[in-house]
């Protein structure tokens, strides 16, 4: 439960994970450029390793992100599912507003021209 009394739904966190840029990206370094150690993500930003850590964990947290250890390093890669709940959630808004889009551009077709002669 949240502080307001309604059960946080799994898309919350990654919804909170996507709200920050350091965050997104991440996942689009890692969407590019396939799994990676946390070293090599951290020579992107000019961060301490700590504080990238709370990104990647929060990542992990949400699901948008898996951790393999190999000896001392940790490989991330990322994990795309829940962003297809992301956008299956998203999809009634993108329909609202073609059909917003397509009357405005049915509006402007019976508009009549300005002939400027």
């Amino acid at each position: 439960m949240t502080t307001t009394g309604v059960q946080e739904a799994p898309q919350d966190r990654v919804f909170a994970a996507l709200a920050n840029g350091t965050r997104r990206e991440v996942l689009r370094l890692l969407r590019d450029g396939g799994p990676q150690a946390v070293q090599d993500l951290a020579a992107h930003f000019a961060m301490r390793r700590p504080s990238l850590s709370e990104h990647l964990r929060v990542l992990r947290e949400a699901g948008l992100v898996s951790e393999q250890r190999s000896g001392r390093r940790r490989i991330y890669r990322l994990e795309a599912a829940p962003l297809a709940d992301v956008q299956d959630w998203l999809h009634p808004y993108e329909r609202f507003w073609r059909e917003r889009l397509k009357d405005l551009g049915d509006l402007l077709d019976r508009m009549p021209d300005d002939d400027p002669t």
